[in-house]
């Protein structure tokens, strides 16, 4: 007779550092979501939260392919008329990096109560500075 393994809530968290810089924007995404998820483990149950934080550093030199650069837009509405505004990359770039990589990677992360939580355990810096070296996170080489 077969058992079905259920997984529990793992007690200790893990801490990743993952460097942004020169990596393009979609991939990261998708590898960041992936981690967030914790499909990179054995263990994976799509339902747990494996308790796992990623810090993500230098997001303002993240790179796009193509004409994305310029073309690239963000829409944000305030429910009111007239109240659409619309930015495009280099200028969300410029002014606050690290909107693009959360919407980015918020998009991948499941909805509802577990994406929430999975997203608040991503911390993005536009610099290579971040105040978490208490945690002794572990850093990833992303390809």
């Amino acid at each position: 007779m077969n058992k079905t393994y259920i997984a529990q809530q793992p007690k200790d968290s893990k801490w990743y550092i993952i460097d942004a810089e020169n990596k393009n924007l979609g991939r990261l995404s998708s590898r960041i979501a992936k981690l967030l998820k914790g499909k990179n483990s054995t263990l994976y149950t799509p339902y747990i939260n494996n308790k796992i934080y990623i810090i993500l550093i230098n997001s303002k030199s993240i790179k796009v392919t193509g004409k994305k650069f310029t073309q690239k837009t963000y829409k944000k509405y305030s429910g009111y008329p007239g109240g659409l505004k619309i930015k495009t990359f280099n200028h969300l770039l410029s002014q606050k990096p690290n909107i693009i990589l959360e919407k980015s990677i918020k998009g991948m992360l499941p909805k509802g109560i577990l994406g929430r939580q999975l997203f608040t355990q991503l911390k993005i810096y536009p610099n290579n500075q971040h105040p978490h070296k208490s945690q002794k996170p572990e850093v990833i080489k992303l390809t």
